[in-house]
């Protein structure tokens, strides 16, 4: 699995102009599924995801996570993650999972953040989304969970 992490001041998504996730400060997840991840990848991504220091103590250092800090995450899944552009210009989604797996993998990973105590929000699974974020930092991180680490 792949989560493009976002730290946000805001952000949130609509399905034909109907907003279905809204959160104020915290996280914005693009999370994209592999043919080879596993429900150990979704719950150890949700684990790194809930635990991430991004955000500033007093000093101004990366200590809290956004558990720490109170915030909410709004995941939107996205299987653009797994595009392959190594031949020709039209990518490649050989690597992305197939439909039902990917959607079981993201509620899994959206159940384990909940779990954790987080508040989340999201988009709609295989919808047409328009994401609007307001990037705090910016602070953009690219996580990926054991099965994509094999592959690297």
């Amino acid at each position: 699995m792949r989560a493009l992490i976002q730290r946000v001041r805001n952000a949130e998504v609509k399905v034909d102009q109907q907003v279905t996730g809204r959160i104020g400060h915290g996280l914005v997840v693009l999370l994209g599924v592999g043919r080879r991840d596993t429900a150990a990848d979704a719950d150890y991504l949700a684990e790194k995801v809930a635990h991430l220091r991004v955000f500033e103590d007093d000093h101004g250092r990366f200590q809290r996570s956004v558990l720490d800090c109170g915030g909410a995450i709004l995941v939107v899944s996205q299987f653009t993650l797994y595009a392959s552009t190594r031949k020709g210009r039209r990518p490649s989604y050989e690597a992305a999972a197939p439909p039902a797996m990917a959607r079981e993998l993201y509620e899994r990973f959206v159940a384990a953040l909940r779990r954790a105590g987080l508040v989340v929000e999201t988009g709609v699974f295989q919808a047409h989304m328009e994401v609007a974020l307001l990037n705090y930092g910016p602070v953009t991180i690219l996580c990926e969970s054991p099965a994509d680490l094999e592959e690297s």
